[in-house]
């Protein structure tokens, strides 16, 4: 009988809303998965990048050893020639880790702003539960002297009746 009489009238927009906060836990996942996919592009990218500074500081020590020791003129072009082809290279491979660390950073704040979508919905389903809780006390107050009154009245009628039978 107290159930009956106890139906939450939100009970489901409190549902609509705990479905809300699970495609928002959902969308934080996948922004996460994004964030560390970027994150591994970005990791890829340095070592590609430091490959070529490597590759770039070997030519070049092997430039400055080939002057020292003497050479012509013609081998020093073309290793002067490939040098310069490797240090651009080298410069490409530095624009894409930049690039690369500004979609981690788009990335990041995607999840930040996922997180505080998430933040928000579960702070509307735990007011939700807060008043619920609340309506929830103040209704089985409201029964419980509802019944007393009743039980009061009933308890009178009784007491009357037994009274005119005397």
């Amino acid at each position: 009988m107290v159930d009956s009489k106890l139906a939450y009238p939100l009970e489901q927009v409190i549902t609509v809303k705990e479905n809300r906060v699970k495609e928002a836990e959902r969308v934080v996942a996948e922004k996460r998965q994004a964030l560390e996919k970027e994150q591994e592009k970005l990791r890829q990218a340095e070592e590609q990048r430091d490959k070529a500074k490597k590759h770039y500081a070997d030519k070049l020590a092997q430039l400055r050893e080939k002057l020292d020791t003497g050479t012509n003129s013609t081998e020093a072009q073309q290793m002067k020639v490939y040098l310069k082809v490797t240090q651009e290279k080298m410069v490409a491979e530095e624009k894409k880790v930049k690039d690369q660390q500004v979609q981690v950073e788009q990335a990041e704040k995607n999840l930040e702003v996922a997180k505080e979508q998430l933040r928000l919905k579960r702070q509307e389903v735990d007011k939700l539960l807060n008043h619920k809780a609340d309506w929830t006390k103040q209704m089985l107050f409201e029964l419980g002297r509802i019944e007393a009154a009743e039980q009061d009245e009933m308890g009178s009628i009784i007491f009357s009746g037994k009274r005119l039978r005397k």
